[in-house]
């Protein structure tokens, strides 16, 4: 992606996720929004962003950060957001083992509390430890954490899948968790 679609990125993703009202946008029920909404608010924050070029952005995003509804005339983050929405997601069974991609700095304080969704509205797990790992490594060197999910099924937590394959629960608690050996 170029450095002009990586920034058009990092800018959908605040929008979307963090400060809609900065563009001013509204988030519709299932985080959508018009896109042609999102367009004149990235024109009022002072991008002008024609349709193919978010239309590449969306598609060339490595985690699929993005979706457009299948009319194609919305949008919206799949997941991350710390603004009140509700992205209608079902409950659904996760696979048994999942991981989460954290670094050595946290690693005290997750073993004490577990992992929390701070200022998300979910935990966010991965489906394999190369996933779970590109996240860590983004603040550091990264620590792989396996969570039993089907224990924390069984135990009556719920878990949500985003369409970009992401997984999401409200919390982990420290006794679903462990550091794998690999």
């Amino acid at each position: 992606m170029s450095n002009d679609g990586i920034h058009l990125s990092r800018q959908l993703s605040y929008l979307l996720r963090h400060a809609p009202q900065k563009a001013g946008l509204t988030l519709e029920p299932g985080g959508w929004v018009r896109v042609e909404d999102l367009l004149c608010g990235l024109a009022r924050i002072g991008l002008n962003v024609a349709r193919p070029e978010l239309e590449a952005v969306v598609a060339g995003s490595d985690k699929q950060r993005f979706a457009f509804d299948v009319s194609g005339t919305r949008i919206r983050a799949n997941q991350g957001h710390s603004v009140p929405v509700d992205l209608h997601l079902s409950p659904q069974t996760p696979p048994e083992t999942l991981y989460h991609g954290s670094t050595g700095q946290f690693i005290a304080a997750i073993r004490q509390e577990g992992l929390l969704k701070l200022s998300r509205h979910h935990v966010h797990l991965s489906p394999d430890t190369e996933t779970a790992r590109q996240v860590g490594a983004r603040r550091g060197q990264p620590v792989i954490l396996k969570v039993d999910a089907a224990a924390m099924q069984r135990a009556g937590h719920l878990f949500y899948r985003s369409e970009n394959g992401v997984w999401l629960t409200e919390r982990v608690p420290p006794e679903f968790l462990s550091v794998p050996s690999f």
